[in-house]
């Protein structure tokens, strides 16, 4: 009986890094994850992955461990030999990498060159292919429409810039070092496991919870800047299929229409029944101090060589999201009022 394949990602807990968890593990991988050790824990994403009867086969293992820290990030890939390695983890709000300069660039660009430092060790002795999440915003105020591979970096922001240098890095360990390292560079992709602070997310929850009368308005900034919006489900099924191809390349993933953050707000409040116009302001907190104003990703390079494309609609996408957190803002209802009877 063949071992199982191997995976370690980072960020596991987060909307990627769980979405990709349950694809590896319904292939038979042997899944460990990173997670930060903090004062709370955020693994609500992947909890379910314990209990799955159909993944009985699988293994999930959970490791502590920081991209900060490269002796112990060293120490994991050597322990856990894993066959592949997929580079989730990152500061990834871009509003608040204007905040927190040195931290993003810390964490999400030095630490793909720890994580790529440390994969480069484990190949000496044992192959290993690396995936590394770069990042849409590292074409900044682009220089043409639609992106590709091709298209030259003008990162807007210090997110932005830590990923440009982690994309750079990732193809110097490819070529220094004949080191198996893909860059995804992957265009807004959302789902109801976004994170409650990215646009997208804070959009559906507040209509939710308007709508069961939890919340009374929505506060955002620039309403005009434009996004090529995908689905995460169906994205990180091409993180996987670029490190089975037999040669490791750069990949735009996208779904090549780009959408307005109003056309999300009149999707997602329709979706729930209410017009957003009745709740929704402006906030100028909320701009950033350099803006990206129009993003659109030609994937027809990950489509000719492999075979991906997306599947879902934007529409679909926004509805999906609103229906979910219409649910959870009902059963948020249902505990407050249960709580206030038993008070």
């Amino acid at each position: 009986m063949t071992e199982p394949r191997r995976a370690l990602i980072t960020g596991i807990a987060g909307q990627d890094g769980s979405y990709l968890a349950e694809l590896l593990l319904s292939k038979g991988y042997e899944v460990h994850g990173i997670i930060r050790r903090s004062s709370s824990f955020t693994t609500g994403r992947i909890d379910h992955l314990y209990q799955e009867p159909h993944q009985e086969h699988s293994k999930l293992f959970v490791h502590f461990g920081d991209l900060a820290d490269g002796q112990c990030l060293t120490n994991l890939v050597q322990e856990i030999q894993p066959d592949e390695i997929y580079n989730l983890a990152a500061q990834s709000h871009v509003r608040i990498s204007f905040d927190m300069p040195l931290y993003t660039h810390d964490i999400t660009g030095a630490g793909a060159l720890r994580i790529l430092e440390a994969a480069r060790q484990l190949n000496k002795t044992k192959p290993v292919r690396v995936y590394q999440a770069s990042s849409s915003e590292m074409f900044g105020d682009v220089l043409e429409t639609p992106q590709t591979e091709a298209t030259p970096f003008r990162p807007c922001s210090p997110y932005a810039c830590a990923k440009v240098f982690a994309f750079h890095q990732t193809v110097n360990y490819r070529e220094a070092y004949g080191l198996f390292a893909c860059n995804g560079i992957l265009f807004n992709h959302e789902s109801p496991r976004r994170g409650e602070q990215f646009v997208t997310r804070k959009i559906t929850r507040a209509a939710g919870r308007i709508r069961e009368g939890l919340q009374e308005k929505l506060y955002l900034g620039n309403l005009e800047a434009k996004r090529d919006w995908g689905y995460a489900k169906e994205y990180v099924e091409a993180m996987w299929l670029m490190l089975q191809h037999d040669d490791p390349n750069d990949f735009v993933i996208a779904t090549g229409e780009t959408h307005s953050i109003r056309e999300f707000l009149d999707i997602a409040f329709e979706s729930v029944g209410l017009n957003w116009h009745d709740y929704v302001e402006i906030d100028p907190q909320y701009y950033r101090p350099t803006e990206v104003n129009l993003l659109l990703g030609d994937a027809s390079k990950a489509k000719d060589i492999l075979g991906w494309e997306p599947q879902m609609t934007f529409r679909s996408l926004a509805q999906l999201m609103a229906e979910s957190d219409l649910q959870l803002a009902v059963n948020e209802r249902l505990v407050r009022e249960n709580s206030n009877t038993l008070t």
